[in-house]
């Protein structure tokens, strides 16, 4: 079996950033996929599964609002090894063009205080398992450590 691109990527020298992932043909259309990296790969403790749940959440709904990326998005969730996201968005786009709406999207998260959106037992397959101060945290981190100080290695996967 052929081992696919993401598997491919030196995660020693992965440094946390905003990455495309992929580029997809679906006809004539471009789909990017882009890994939203968090954490140091094997190098420091993954996230929480309650916080991620929650950053999913919020991160879902801040997207699908946005009035720009809205009708753009296709899919916000986590990375199983729980080290990031992707992200999917309808369109051909690099790195740099995410810059701003994921710092946005960021800030919202880490000052996110309200009701966590479809959290409720009838919304969610696990509305017990949230975390919003963890959330909180994470994101504020993500910003502060790594999206207010982007370089060329945090926008482009190491060759």
């Amino acid at each position: 079996m052929e081992q696919i691109d993401s598997f491919n990527v030196d995660h020693d020298r992965l440094k946390p950033g905003i990455y495309v992932s992929r580029k997809d043909q679906l006809g004539s259309e471009t789909i990017t996929s882009f890994d939203i990296r968090l954490k140091l790969a094997n190098r420091e403790p993954a996230m929480d599964i309650q916080a991620m749940h929650t950053m999913e959440h919020l991160g879902a709904t801040y997207l699908r609002n946005s009035e720009k990326w809205g009708s753009r998005t296709v899919y916000f969730g986590p990375m199983g090894c729980r080290t990031g996201f992707y992200v999917i968005f309808h369109g051909d786009y690099k790195s740099e063009d995410i810059i701003e709406l994921t710092k946005e999207l960021f800030q919202f998260m880490a000052n996110f205080k309200d009701e966590i959106p479809g959290a409720k037992r009838i919304e969610c397959g696990y509305s017990l398992s949230h975390d919003l101060p963890m959330a909180n945290f994470e994101s504020k981190r993500f910003y502060d450590n790594v999206l207010s100080n982007l370089s060329d290695e945090n926008l482009n996967y190491p060759i």
